[in-house]
């Protein structure tokens, strides 16, 4: 099976775009909380080449040519990530010749710099696109929107014109068949977590990383499992899932920053036990342990994240794998993952914002 015919199996995830007036500093976010069958994933920069622009992305270890990025930024401040839709198509293109959203993204990522110019790529794509998902996209201009893309048409969702200034995305197309995709529980959790940071205009990419994707609530149940009263729960509709393999937001700078502010941030691998890290292009923008410098293309960091992930799913008989143990990651003596790490991350990231802060007073002298 060829790497575009393979890499939307057990394709989903859980995505956001925030406009500036509701995060703390004002800067937008491009979130996502990436699902795949693909659990050895990398962050990995592109150096830029033959006019086109240096981007990071977010890749498989398998892919060792780096066709398909499958979240980014560039140089100029802009961001992609996709969510796969399963209600858009309703044609007869060949599987053959699906499956290419992590090429197109590659394909952005060198050339676009604004919104408006991702809209003109998809413009001029050939026919069919080979493509179902919904695109998320920001700018250093400051505008973002989602594109829900098909084969041979997208319909554009301009954050611009939403008046919560907040627009989410998972596993289906609004522009859809109605009721069909998926994603429709993990949507509705998100956005109930999501409500109070709103109301206060707080958000942070703390807020996605160390709590929404740390977070078992389910919106079905009415009920959050992060309390440590329940050890073992149904893996199913919660925003983090077993096949979860990152958190990550990029937050775009304010109109008239440099863009080489645009940051990413991180939590690679199983985001319940992941740790976050900064990521920023240019020279040594990328930490190592992020990178395939491991066994087989792998991420160090990755495969650290991957053994604590195999503590919380540690049920091998039966339909074991479908029960997470939520005492690994919360419990009343304060010792799971996610007690533990979430402290050290909110350390990293008050570290990377005065790095940030010292790195935009140098641009401003400049």
């Amino acid at each position: 099976m060829s790497l575009l015919c393979s890499v939307m199996l057990g394709e989903a995830c859980t995505s956001a775009i925030v406009s500036g007036s509701l995060t703390a500093n004002g800067r937008p976010l491009l979130w996502k909380n990436r699902d795949t069958n693909d659990q050895n994933n990398r962050v990995e920069r592109i150096k830029a080449h033959d006019g086109l622009y240096e981007f990071v992305g977010l890749f498989d270890a398998r892919d060792l040519r780096d066709t398909a990025a499958w979240m980014g930024f560039n140089e100029k401040g802009f961001a992609i990530m996709n969510t796969a839709s399963y209600n858009l198509n309703n044609d007869n293109v060949p599987e053959k010749d699906m499956d290419k959203e992590g090429v197109v993204m590659r394909m952005a990522l060198e050339r676009c710099v604004t919104v408006d110019d991702f809209e003109k790529l998809l413009n001029d794509l050939p026919k069919p696109m080979g493509v179902e998902a919904n695109f998320g996209v920001i700018d250093a201009q400051g505008n973002g929107a989602y594109f829900e893309t098909g084969n041979y048409k997208y319909v554009k969702y301009d954050l611009k014109d939403e008046p919560s200034g907040i627009i989410t995305r998972t596993n289906y197309s609004y522009s859809g068949v109605k009721d069909k995709g998926y994603g429709y529980v993990r949507e509705k959790n998100e956005q109930y977590l999501l409500k109070k940071h709103i109301a206060a205009k707080d958000i942070t990419p703390s807020v996605f990383t160390e709590e929404i994707s740390r977070t078992f609530y389910h919106s079905v149940l009415g009920k959050n499992y992060n309390n440590g009263s329940q050890r073992y729960v149904v893996d199913q509709d919660f925003i983090p899932r077993r096949i979860s393999t990152a958190s990550t937001v990029i937050e775009g700078v304010l109109p008239g920053e440099d863009a080489s502010l645009t940051t990413m941030w991180i939590a690679l691998g199983y985001p319940p036990c992941a740790d976050i890290h900064m990521v920023n292009t240019g020279e040594g923008g990328v930490p190592a342990e992020l990178s395939g410098t491991g066994q087989d293309n792998h991420s160090p960091q990755c495969d650290k994240v991957q053994k604590r992930k195999s503590e919380v799913f540690s049920l091998k008989r039966d339909n074991g794998k479908q029960y997470v143990d939520l005492s690994k990651l919360y419990n009343k003596k304060g010792t799971g993952y996610c007690q533990t790490l979430v402290k050290e991350n909110m350390r990293k990231y008050a570290e990377g914002y005065k790095m940030l802060e010292e790195k935009r007073k140098k641009l401003q002298q400049k």
